[in-house]
Order: structure tokens, then sequence, then C-alpha cells
């Protein structure tokens, strides 16, 4: 298990960028809302903990985790944003689906990075179970909505100093 032993949902606030000249895109999954919204509580927290202006945040919803790649894309070509995160979350049930979505939604997203200039920050849980997800959002892992929000202020910062 890749965080047993580190909750990387702690960050220092003075390692990280100001978030406050940055426009963030969250594109939210309804699917599995008790998790996605776990998720994004943490992801708008941690940015407007580092600086984020509340307005500078445009939050969209889709149906599901496979919807997050057209939702991203429609979000980079009309909202005039610096980084989008997608947030998903996806249970493996009894059939093939559960590996159908993850992967599909895993490349797309990777397409939109290798596409477009604005990047898309992956935060797709991908668990066996509901349990597994809900220790993602603020339990014995941290919340992986608030480590998408730290590499999204970090790359934003990072594709501003490369212009």
């Amino acid at each position: 298990m890749a965080t047993a032993n580190k909750n990387l949902s702690n960050y220092d606030k003075n390692a990280i960028p100001s978030a406050k000249d940055f426009r963030f895109g969250i594109v939210v999954s309804e699917w599995n809302d008790i998790i996605t919204e776990g998720l994004f509580s943490g992801a708008q927290t941690a940015l407007l903990d580092c600086g984020a202006i509340a307005e500078n945040i445009v939050r969209w919803n889709v149906p599901g985790s496979f919807e997050l790649i057209y939702g991203a894309k429609k979000m980079l070509q009309t909202q005039n944003v610096d980084v989008v995160i997608v947030i998903g979350c996806v249970i493996k049930g009894e059939t093939m689906h559960f590996e159908f979505v993850c992967e599909g939604v895993t490349q797309g997203i990777k397409d939109l990075n290798v596409q477009e200039d604005v990047p898309v920050i992956f935060c797709l849980l991908t668990d066996n179970t509901e349990q597994q997800s809900i220790d993602r959002i603020g339990g014995i892992h941290g919340n992986k909505g608030t480590e998408a929000a730290i590499a999204a202020i970090k790359i934003a910062f990072l594709r501003q100093q490369a212009k």
C-alpha cells in the first residue's frame, strides 16, 4: 500500500506557492457522491488555505467518473483556468465495468494532459471497497482531494514559470 506509512494530506503551507493568482477548475463526479463530496471538500479547503480566492474556484458536476474527461475538456475550452482537478470514485463490483471505467478515465485524462497546455490533475479513487474510499476522504490515508489541490497549485506555478 503506497500511503500506508505516510499521510500526504499534511502539507507545509510555507513550502507551497501562493494560490491567489490562479484560477482553478474542479470537475466532480456525482456517482459515489459521499466520497466525491469529501474529496471536493478537501480540495476546496486546501486551495483556500493556500490563498486561492473563492471566486477563482469553478466547480462543475458530471454524472459519473467516465464523464470527467468531457467535463474537463469543456472546462479547459471555456473557463480560462490555470489547472483542472477531476474528482471521481469507482468502487470495484462484480463485473469488468470497474476496469473499463478506470482505464478509460486514466487514458482520457492522460490524453488531455498531452494535448492541452493546461494541466489536469487526476483525483480518481479506484478502490476495492467503500471503506477504502472512506479511508481516503479524511480517514487513515488523509484526504486525496487535499493532495490533488496541492499538486494543482504546484503544477499551475510550474506552468506559470515555464512561460
